[in-house]
Formats: C-alpha cells, sequence, structure tokens
C-alpha cells in the first residue's frame, strides 16, 4: 500500500502562484492531481506518466505544470496564474501502473486546500 502526502495549498490573490507536493511512500506509475470544489464533482487536472508523458485538462492548460522527481518518488503541481475557479480541494492520486491510473487511481492522498480570491 503506498501513501501519498500532499503539502503546498493555501490563500492566493488572482494570478498568484502556488506549488503542490506529493510524497509517496513508495514508486508509482501514472500520477496525477485531481480537484474538487463545493457542490461540484471531482475532475482531473493533470496527470503524469512514468514515462513523462503529461496531460492537463484544458482548463489549466498553459497555466499549470505537473512534474515528478522519481528519485524522490514525489509529485509536483506548479500553478501560475491563478484564477477564483480553481478554488477547490486538489487531491494527489497514482497507481502501480499507467493502465491501472487510466481505470482508477489506486491511491489518494488526503488533499490540500487552495483558494484563489478576487
Amino acid at each position: 500500500q503506498v501513501q501519498l502526502v500532499e503539502s503546498g495549498g493555501g490563500s492566493v490573490q488572482a494570478g498568484g502562484s502556488l506549488r503542490l507536493s506529493c510524497a509517496a511512500s513508495g514508486y508509482t506509475a501514472g500520477m496525477g492531481w485531481y480537484r474538487q470544489a463545493p457542490g461540484k464533482e471531482r475532475e482531473r487536472v493533470a496527470i503524469i506518466y512514468s514515462d513523462g508523458r503529461t496531460f492537463y485538462d484544458d482548463s489549466v492548460k498553459g497555466r499549470f505544470t505537473i512534474s515528478r522527481d522519481n528519485a524522490k518518488n514525489t509529485l509536483y503541481l506548479q500553478m501560475n496564474s491563478l484564477k477564483p475557479e480553481d478554488t477547490a480541494m486538489y487531491y494527489c492520486a497514482a497507481a502501480s501502473s499507467n493502465i491501472n491510473y487510466i481505470r482508477s487511481p489506486e491511491y489518494w492522498g488526503q488533499g490540500t486546500q487552495v483558494t484563489v480570491s478576487s
């Protein structure tokens, strides 16, 4: 069982930046970030596979960058030009293989809150 621990959330004004981190207790292949705002469904934000391929939701393309440090088993999400609509609880997710991640991530973090004020 891999444990995921997020950090780096907080409050920022519109246009600002935050960097989220997710430390995994073991190796994972597919990793990514989801978010859920109050009253809304959880949505996928960004994915990075073990081979480095990345995918982004259209709402964050050009503003967010996902990356990983495999030596540290750590996932990052650099968020720039933040907007009030980015306000949500952000969750780190991971899986033991890329295919498993596509089907449904096996591991989830507890979440870190991001609040963007206008």
